[in-house]
């Protein structure tokens, strides 16, 4: 059975997942300075930390695809770790 052909993104669905890709590499960065700079390093202290499993705390912080919601829960990591959002 072929498969479906692939449906294009349109130039703005492009620029948003662009935008999600760089707001995901810059709240990663920040959490990951955030865990660092207490010397936060264990997955289970860090899922802890995070408020979620360890397997799925590092997940998110080590992903390379992108996923829809990594933004979304990056943020929600952000804001329980008291990190402000920079401007954009």
């Amino acid at each position: 059975m072929p498969l479906p052909p692939k449906t294009k993104l349109t130039s703005a669905e492009q620029r948003q997942r662009r935008e999600d890709r760089v707001a995901c590499i810059r709240l990663r960065m920040a959490i990951g300075r955030y865990l660092e700079d207490r010397d936060i390093t264990m997955p289970t202290a860090i899922g802890e930390a995070l408020g979620m499993p360890a397997a799925e705390a590092n997940g998110l912080l080590t992903r390379r695809q992108w996923r829809e919601g990594d933004v979304a829960a990056l943020q929600a990591v952000a804001a329980r770790l008291g990190l402000a959002e920079s401007p954009e």
